[in-house]
């Protein structure tokens, strides 16, 4: 679609203000997302975002596309279902570190490998906002929560090494601090045909006083400005471990690994004649054709 920076951003805004904490890095999501829809000039009727559960998980409210509020980690089914429905829509998943990386990652993974042809935000702010801060997925061993008092003492998840292993076309990594590369990040995810996965360094002020904007910007530091190849396949992996490497001290955000090839959509044989939603319903004499090839 032709750029259309001028469309008025109001037209993708539902008025429904959001409920998180001043200062969640959520906010910076949410504006990344409102950006990318305007540059791409997106018809907001053919856009759907689906959550899953947890504080992320309010994000389609604030906009007036068409929204679906789904159930803890099963955020991708639902969107899988969205697409594989009308893949002309543009399906976006907005969800948590812990419904993204805990209950719903074996979904992540057999989307990434199918390369389903959504885009999936994930804001990873390395607890359980939602019930009060808990450990999760994401959490840095020897992080203290209240159900971690003395330290967590589990390996944390690394979801850019995750996500390019099982097969995700497109893997990037933002920080609600940086909007700008944030929303350049989220417009290229959405436009690129695949499974693309965004995580989002996303702070929550209120119970991680560990993992805080100034902890994050005296890290990360920007792929593009170190010229990184996201082509290469091992380049990308690479730098995915680099973080747990460096002990954290050095930790990438930006375009880690880009690919093409063939979406699920592409290649399902009942989509060669269209979205399913737009395909006449079988008809009396088919349906007794196929019932009586399964007799």
């Amino acid at each position: 679609m032709e750029a259309q920076e001028n469309k008025p951003k109001q037209g993708y805004t539902s008025g429904i203000k959001p409920i998180w904490c001043p200062g969640c890095g959520d906010f910076g999501v949410q504006a990344a997302l409102l950006k990318a829809f305007t540059a791409l000039g997106l018809d907001r009727s053919k856009i759907v975002i689906v959550s899953g559960i947890g504080c992320s998980s309010s994000m389609p409210h604030p906009f007036s596309t068409y929204g679906i509020h789904s159930l803890h980690g099963r955020l991708i089914p639902v969107a899988t279902g969205a697409k594989l429905a009308n893949h002309e829509l543009t399906v976006i998943g907005t969800g948590g570190d812990g419904d993204g990386y805990g209950i719903g990652g074996g979904h992540l993974v057999h989307a990434a490998r199918r390369n389903i042809n959504i885009t999936y935000v994930i804001m990873n702010n390395e607890t359980y906002g939602l019930t009060t801060g808990q450990t999760s997925p994401t959490a840095l061993m020897g992080h203290k929560t209240k159900s971690t008092p003395f330290g967590s003492i589990e390996s944390p998840i690394n979801p850019m090494a995750l996500a390019i292993s099982s097969g995700a076309t497109y893997v990037a990594r933002g920080f609600s601090g940086d909007p700008m590369q944030l929303a350049e990040l989220v417009k290229n995810g959405i436009s690129h045909k695949g499974f693309s996965l965004i995580d989002v360094f996303s702070p929550c002020v209120t119970f991680n006083h560990d993992n805080t904007y100034d902890w994050f910007r005296s890290r990360v530091y920007k792929l593009e400005s170190e010229n990184h190849d996201p082509s290469n396949l091992e380049k990308a992996l690479g730098k995915a471990f680099e973080d747990s490497t460096t002990d954290y001290k050095r930790i990438p955000t930006g375009l880690f690994y880009k690919v093409d090839r063939p979406t699920y959509e592409d290649l399902d044989i009942a989509l060669k004649d269209g979205p399913l939603a737009k395909q006449p319903l079988p008809t009396k004499a088919q349906l007794s054709e196929i019932m009586a090839e399964n007799a």
